[in-house]
Formats: structure tokens, C-alpha cells, sequence
């Protein structure tokens, strides 16, 4: 793997495809990010456009375990925090400005690939949200980056 010890320039590609209530909707982003590793643990950071306009770009980090677990933070007026392993049903931080909203994600899939040369990867995760037993929605998030 090149050194990744310092933060480096990223071109990342992003979809997500969503149901919620029985309603679809997709989402693609292309934007530049930064990737460092720290450890065994890749990070990757970059902002993400608000889609609503009321907070500018969100901060978002995604960070890559050597289990090959995901997590997903965005730190947005509303603060979501999310792990992802595959088979697994965990909790979830969802901070908002009313309070702490508990909710569990669920992932009957994960699949994450790194390359060399120039160094990039790929994440493919599909997971379900809830809050309680209650079923928020399904989503698929499509990812792929390269230096």
C-alpha cells in the first residue's frame, strides 16, 4: 500500500439508494475528500453538499476497521453515527437538536475492497434502520475513491 501515514487528495464517488414508507429515492455525489491511515484504520473525509441548504457542507468521516467493519459519521446539525458489520444488528447515535434519537442499523451486507496503484477502494453496504422495532428504512450506499 502507498503511505498513507499523511492525508491525501481522494476523488470519491458516492450513491445511496433509499426506501422509506415505501418511497425511493437516490442520491450521487463526486467531490474531494482527503484519506489517511492511522494504525491499521483508513479514514476517509470529506464534505458533503447539504442537500436542504440550511447547513452548508456536512463533515462526513468514514472509517475502514481491520475486521472490516465500517463506521459512518456526519456531523451536521444532526450528529449520526453509524457501525456496519456484516450479519450484525448495532446501535446507533442520532443527536439532534431535540435530543437523542436511539436508533440500530442492521447489515445483511458489507463488502469493502482496497486497490494499489494508484490506491483506492470501493464499499458496497446495504442496511436497514430502525428505531426500535420499528423499520425507518432501507438503504444501499455505493462508494468508490481514488488517489
Amino acid at each position: 500500500m502507498d503511505d498513507l501515514s499523511t492525508s491525501i487528495p481522494v476523488g470519491i464517488h458516492l450513491t445511496t439508494h433509499t426506501v422509506q414508507d415505501g418511497q425511493s429515492s437516490d442520491y450521487a455525489i463526486d467531490v474531494e475528500g482527503q484519506i489517511v491511515q492511522i494504525g491499521e484504520t483508513i479514514y476517509l473525509r470529506y464534505q458533503e453538499p447539504d442537500s436542504d441548504g440550511d447547513e452548508g457542507n456536512v463533515p462526513v468521516t468514514i472509517k475502514f476497521l481491520p475486521n472490516g467493519d465500517v463506521t459512518l459519521t456526519r456531523n451536521g446539525t444532526n450528529r449520526l453515527r453509524m457501525h456496519f458489520s456484516a450479519g450484525k444488528r448495532i446501535r446507533a447515535t442520532y443527536r439532534t437538536p431535540y435530543g437523542l434519537v436511539p436508533v440500530e442499523t442492521v447489515t445483511p451486507q458489507l463488502r469493502v475492497g482496497f486497490h494499489e496503484r494508484p490506491f483506492g477502494g470501493s464499499a458496497s453496504i446495504d442496511y436497514l434502520l430502525y428505531a426500535g422495532e420499528q423499520l425507518l428504512g432501507n438503504y444501499e450506499i455505493r462508494l468508490q475513491f481514488t488517489v
